[in-house]
């Protein structure tokens, strides 16, 4: 007579999603985060202090909101390399119109509107024109930053807080809330969220994961391709345009050359963070842990008094690390 012994239930219910945070794919970019967090606390003095903390969430909250909206661009099997570029003309017309008279919440929303219909534009190239995402943005990249350089004259625009709504606008980017918290950090949680609950939650984020697995199964069994990828891009315009916004409120500055080289570090962080380059896969959970990765690592680097060239280096390399990883994941996982 052989005896069993059964896992008491509410240990079963302990284990169970233990179980599944273990096997998220953003697990080990998690894991690899608290380690990072660790090893700063220990070699880096002051860097676990709250205000050092809240000042890099501060720094990573315009490219956290990016790369929410290149996140969805991603899991459908594309890629925005536009984005630096409608963050810079997004906050150039924003500036321009607050300095021409016009009440910033109506300035703001042009901004947003101007990141929208850049999405727009590089979403109907790819899905009307079928050109590959790769050209088009890699063509929009210049081309929105020329336009942002046409309409300011290649000037820089400078909000001062005499003018109308200039304080009041400001708040956006360089408020606190409860006195503590900083604005931009807010508006990055609410973004995120909103991104968590649209990918996780909704048949666009379903749809989403179908046409970046294998867009023509996902046609086959009634999914609008297009429209699922024109959304996509429409977002990530949007978000790079409400970051472009924030940054020019925290700044009451901004040029045409502005947030040159964005891009690369918004789809790094969405990388590092789990998601495939080539579409299918990923979690906007995962985008968070990403941006907050790399934060926390030029962090310690500025503390720690490293180049800006060693640390362009070192973001390289943990790039490769993460599409390694993942290329070696795929691969094992196929041999199952």
């Amino acid at each position: 007579m052989t005896s069993t012994t059964s896992t008491p239930a509410p240990a079963r219910e302990f284990a169970l999603p233990l179980r599944r945070l273990l096997h998220a794919r953003e697990a080990g970019v998690f894991a690899a985060l608290v380690l990072l967090f660790l090893l700063g606390t220990v070699l880096t003095p002051g860097f676990a202090q709250s205000d050092n903390l809240l000042s890099v969430g501060q720094q990573i909250a315009q490219i956290g909101i990016m790369a929410v909206g290149v996140t969805f661009v991603i899991i459908n099997g594309e890629i925005d390399l536009s984005v630096g570029s409608t963050y810079a003309l997004s906050a150039i017309s924003t500036g321009m119109l607050i300095s021409d008279g016009w009440a910033w919440p109506l300035a703001m929303g042009a901004g947003l509107v101007v990141g929208a219909l850049a999405g727009l534009l590089n979403g109907l190239a790819v899905v009307v024109l079928g050109v590959p995402s790769f050209i088009v943005t890699l063509g929009t990249l210049s081309v929105f930053r020329g336009i942002a350089l046409l309409i300011s004259d290649g000037a820089p625009i400078s909000l001062s807080s005499s003018q109308s709504g200039v304080a009041e606008f400001n708040l956006l980017g360089q408020g606190e809330l409860f006195g503590v918290i900083p604005m931009q950090l807010v508006f990055f949680a609410a973004v995120a969220a909103i991104g968590v609950v649209l990918l996780a939650r909704s048949r666009f984020g379903f749809h989403s994961y179908a046409v970046g697995g294998n867009r023509e199964a996902a046609r086959l069994v009634g999914v609008h391709v297009d429209r699922v990828k024109l959304t996509a891009f429409v977002l990530s315009g949007f978000t790079a345009g409400l970051a472009g916004v924030l940054g020019l409120s925290f700044l009451s500055y901004v040029q045409g050359v502005t947030g040159q080289g964005l891009e690369l570090t918004v789809i790094s962080a969405v990388i590092i963070g789990g998601a495939a380059l080539f579409g299918g896969s990923g979690t906007m959970w995962g985008t968070v842990i990403g941006v907050a990765f790399i934060g926390l690592l030029q962090n310690i680097l500025n503390i720690r008094g490293i180049s800006s060239f060693w640390q362009t280096v070192v973001t390289g390399l943990v790039i490769v690390a993460a599409v390694a990883a993942d290329t070696w994941q795929r691969r094992r996982k196929s041999r199952a």
